[in-house]
Parts: C-alpha cells; sequence; structure tokens
C-alpha cells in the first residue's frame, strides 16, 4: 500500500474524521488486522482562519505547501488537503512537491456524476461556497451547482466555525441546516455537496430529501483506491 500524506489540522475534528475513515477503508478492503499506511502534518488552525480572515491566502499557501514538503520528506505517495476551503492554494501546495495531491472536488464531482446527479446544492464556508475555486472546478467537472441565498449562507458559515470546528453537534442546527438543504432542494437541487469536511459530523444521508455527498468520506475513498490499485 502507498503511503498517503495528510495535511490535517483545519480543523481536528475532521481530520481525525480522515484518519478513521482511511483506517476503516483499508481494513474493508484488505481484511483482518490491516489499516492504512499514512502519515500526518497537522497545522494549528487558529493561523489558519486569522489568515483566511485578513485574505492573506498567499502566507497561508505557503504554510501549506511547508507541510507538503514535510510529508514528502516523512515518505508520502499522495497527499490529501484535509479540508475544501484551503483548496482556495491547491495549486501552490501541490508546486511543492513532487508528491500528486488527490484533489477533494474532483473526487467529490466523479462521485456525483457516477450516481447520476447534475444540480447539487452546496454547503460549506463562505469562502466555499461564494469563491470560484470550488464551485467553478466543480462546474467544469460537469455539475450544475446552487448555493443558500444570503442567510442560508450565514448560517451555515456560523455553525462550521462556531460549533463544529470545535467539536459541538446541536440538534438546533442538524434542523438549521435541513431548512437550508429544503430550500435547495425546492431549487432544482438533486444532491447536496457537504461541502466541509466537519458538515458530516452533523448531516448525515437521513437529514436530506435527497443524496448527500460527504466530501471527506468521498476525498478517503478516492485516497484509498489511489494507495491500493495500480
Amino acid at each position: 500500500m502507498r503511503t498517503i500524506g495528510l495535511i490535517g489540522g483545519m480543523s481536528w475534528e475532521s481530520t481525525a474524521e480522515y484518519y478513521r475513515l482511511l483506517n476503516e477503508l483499508t481494513r474493508d478492503r484488505l481484511g483482518g488486522l490491516h489499516s492504512a499506511r499514512c502519515v500526518v502534518y497537522s497545522v494549528d488552525f487558529a493561523e489558519i482562519e486569522r489568515l483566511q480572515v485578513e485574505g492573506d491566502w498567499e502566507q497561508a499557501g505557503r504554510i501549506l505547501a511547508e507541510a507538503a514538503r514535510r510529508l514528502e520528506a516523512a515518505g508520502a505517495d499522495l497527499l490529501l488537503l484535509c479540508t475544501n476551503t484551503m483548496h482556495k492554494v491547491a495549486d501552490q501546495v501541490q508546486a511543492a512537491t513532487a508528491v500528486p495531491l488527490i484533489h477533494l472536488a474532483d473526487a467529490t464531482a466523479d462521485a456525483v456524476r457516477a450516481a447520476g446527479v447534475k444540480r447539487v446544492g452546496l454547503l460549506g464556508t463562505a469562502f466555499t461556497m461564494e469563491q470560484d475555486f470550488y464551485r467553478g472546478r466543480l462546474a467544469r467537472g460537469g455539475l450544475d451547482v446552487r448555493v443558500p441565498d444570503d442567510a442560508g449562507r450565514a448560517l451555515v458559515h456560523r455553525v462550521i466555525y462556531e460549533e463544529l470546528c470545535l467539536g459541538v453537534v446541536r440538534d438546533a442546527s442538524r434542523a438549521a441546516y435541513q431548512e437550508v438543504i429544503a430550500d435547495l432542494v425546492a431549487s432544482g437541487a438533486e444532491g447536496i455537496v457537504l461541502g466541509c469536511t466537519e458538515i458530516e459530523l452533523l448531516i448525515g444521508a437521513g437529514d436530506s430529501p435527497v443524496p448527500v455527498f460527504p466530501t471527506a468520506r468521498l476525498h478517503a475513498e478516492a485516497a484509498v483506491r489511489a494507495a491500493l490499485d495500480d
């Protein structure tokens, strides 16, 4: 099995989910006591979040590029950037290393198309929902992407940073997300992309009238396939 390098810590709550998923998926593929070969570089999310707010994506990219170089030095054969939002600097990270980076939006678009879905609602941070680096990548992957209205985007973003990234999961927030999902479905969405890796801590398949696409799981599945298959 090739060694999977994880650039994590954004937040560590979702990075822990990545670790669990990678090991469960490897065990499911290989059986017995098998687990994933992986190395993790976990950054300080407070520093990254400050740079997000300041709009200093260049410096954030430098930090993550250095993480990629350290993972390469540790023996990683492929890389996962364990956050949707920071795929804004994915090209900067990839340019820092010869190790291939599995792009989260590509893995997601592949899974959505394989499910026969074209029109999707996108939930994530305000950066992910409003900027082109992620929406545009999904669109280039053949998807018609819709996002919540202003109030819906503000709610989704707030819950991510003020609750989920701190490990707080509230029923009231789940109900609020369900209302946002219902609005997206009413606007024509045939599926919902959980475009923030923490959202999977709150929302599952039973919380939506249409299929949900949990991006951390889809990313982990793509990584295990790449690590195990020729």
